[in-house]
Formats: C-alpha cells, sequence, structure tokens
C-alpha cells in the first residue's frame, strides 16, 4: 500500500467548536429536538464529545437548544396524529425528556383524551359500535397500540355510534 506523502490534518478544536454550532443549529433550524437527539446526531457526524457537550451547554444558554419548547412542539404533533399518552411518553423516553417532566405536561394540558381516542377509532373504523366480541377487542387492541390506556379504549368503544 502506497503512504500519502501528505501531512495528516491536524484539527483545531476552536474551528471544531464552530462547525459543531453550525451543525447543531442547521439541524435545530429544521425542528425544535431534545438535547439527546441533537447530542446524538452530532457525535454521528464525528464531533468530540467535550466540543458537542460544550455547543449544547452554550445553545441552552443561548435559548436556542430549548427541552420546554421541544416537549411541547412534540407532544402537540403526536397528537395531531392521533396518538395516545402513553405512546407519546414511550417516545420521548427514547429522546431522553424525564418521564415526571412529561407527565406534569401531559396532566397540566388537560386534554380530552378519550375523545381523541374516540376520533381515531372513528377515522380507522367508521362510526358504528364495534357488533362483536372480537372487533370490540380488535378495535381496542388498535387503540391500545396507538397510546392509549383501557379507561379512554373504553370510553371511546362507548362514544362509537353516539353521533348518529
Amino acid at each position: 500500500m502506497p503512504h500519502s506523502s501528505r501531512p495528516e490534518k491536524i484539527r483545531d478544536p476552536v474551528d471544531d467548536g464552530k462547525a459543531c454550532r453550525r451543525r447543531a443549529l442547521d439541524i435545530l433550524a429544521r425542528r425544535e429536538h431534545s438535547r439527546l437527539e441533537l447530542e446524538r446526531k452530532l457525535l454521528q457526524r464525528s464531533f468530540v464529545p467535550e466540543i458537542v457537550e460544550e455547543v449544547l451547554d452554550r445553545l441552552q444558554t443561548d435559548g436556542l437548544l430549548d427541552e420546554g419548547r421541544f416537549l411541547d412542539s412534540f407532544i402537540r404533533t403526536r397528537i395531531g396524529r392521533g396518538q395516545g399518552p402513553a405512546r407519546i411518553q414511550a417516545e420521548l423516553g427514547q429522546r431522553g425528556i424525564d418521564r415526571s417532566r412529561v407527565q406534569a405536561w401531559l396532566r397540566e394540558a388537560e386534554f380530552n383524551w378519550p375523545s381523541l381516542a374516540a376520533g381515531v377509532r372513528e377515522k380507522r373504523f367508521g362510526s358504528d359500535r364495534p357488533e362483536s366480541f372480537e372487533e370490540r377487542v380488535r378495535q381496542a387492541k388498535f387503540l391500545e397500540y396507538r397510546g392509549f390506556d383501557s379507561e379512554q379504549i373504553n370510553a371511546a368503544l362507548e362514544l362509537a355510534g353516539e353521533s348518529d
């Protein structure tokens, strides 16, 4: 194997910090991210962990990386997609958001989860009530997969067919 006569480029930490911040801002320009998500993306791009930490700390200090804003945006988007609180909470956990913080947001929002579950059920299965036990179980499993709890599912199934 031929050996290159070019010297290996030495990376300048200041330049890396600027490049890391630029990349982070590019990522944040597309949508809000949790700190963990942004950290993973920057590390995948081969930035040094110490520089990534410094950049993330600075972005938080500057208000450009805000987990509260991310949490609000993420939850509203998922509600718009018809996802229930359990699924939302699980996805946020994967993104490094503390479970108690998510639960607090969900409580404060006072969102009508049974109504959302009913809307999701109706969009998928129509407005008629499930005729058989098997169909009721099938619809309940679908709603459970979407992240609704048994109370919300039962309410959605009871609401079925009432708008006629």
